[in-house]
């Protein structure tokens, strides 16, 4: 039983993998006043997911900290509809400078405010 969920679960990693779930770009036109994310899903009818949204509809960008056993670092955009869409790739986590460097840049480009959400802001 084990030996076969992990075949199972070897397959579904490998094309994972393979197809490149979740890689795609993050695209920000301040001459269009667009930002454009566009990530690929799993194979289909949806495969292509591709975010519009206009830079005045953006409220923030926001810097989240999770340490412990799994710790996260994740830039998040936030919009006037509540939403936290993320902007960091998935895979390795960034440094805490990188992470500062990327979210400061894209905080000033946009002209937007900057805040910081930690474990300890929770």
């Amino acid at each position: 039983f084990y030996g076969l969920c992990g075949l199972i679960f070897s397959f579904f990693l490998a094309f994972t993998i393979f197809w490149n779930i979740g890689q795609g770009f993050n695209e920000f036109n301040k001459k269009d006043g667009i930002i454009r994310i566009f990530r690929w899903g799993f194979p289909g009818k949806n495969r292509r997911i591709d975010l519009f949204y206009l830079i005045t509809d953006i409220t923030a960008i926001k810097v989240e900290f999770k340490q412990g056993f799994n710790p996260r670092r994740t830039i998040l955009l936030c919009t006037k509809k509540k939403r936290n869409i993320p902007l960091t790739p998935i895979g390795q986590p960034l440094t805490l400078q990188e992470i500062e460097k990327q979210a400061s840049e894209l905080a000033k480009f946009l002209k937007i405010p900057l805040s910081l959400l930690s474990d300890s802001n929770r």
